[in-house]
């Protein structure tokens, strides 16, 4: 399986995927620590992490997968949402939590 078939089969799979540096538990930069609190705020219950640091095929395949150069990357319901700074943008405007509504 190429690694933007396993991509694709994560982003699919699961409700909420967030690519990032790190765990929720210890990331290891400001932005992914940024929006795992964004998501914990928001209650996300059912959030799938994907630590890039510990595999170089999907760090550089997820920049590639949804065309976006920087991590962390939201996935909402297998759509890119966006990456730190657009989290933080549509969680001020309340249009973060209308997305993730009835997961």
């Amino acid at each position: 399986m190429s690694v933007q078939d396993r991509i694709k089969e994560t982003v699919t799979s699961n409700p909420v995927v967030l690519y990032m540096k790190g765990t929720p538990q210890f990331p290891q930069c400001g932005f992914s620590s940024t929006a795992v609190q964004i998501l914990k705020h928001l209650g996300v219950q059912n959030l799938h992490t994907v630590n890039v640091l510990e595999d170089a095929e999907i760090r550089q395949g997820i920049k590639e997968y949804a065309n976006w150069p920087t991590i962390p990357q939201l996935y909402i319901r297998g759509e890119f949402i966006g990456g730190c700074d657009i989290m933080k943008e549509m969680f001020q405007s309340g249009e973060l939590k209308k997305e993730l509504e009835g997961l």
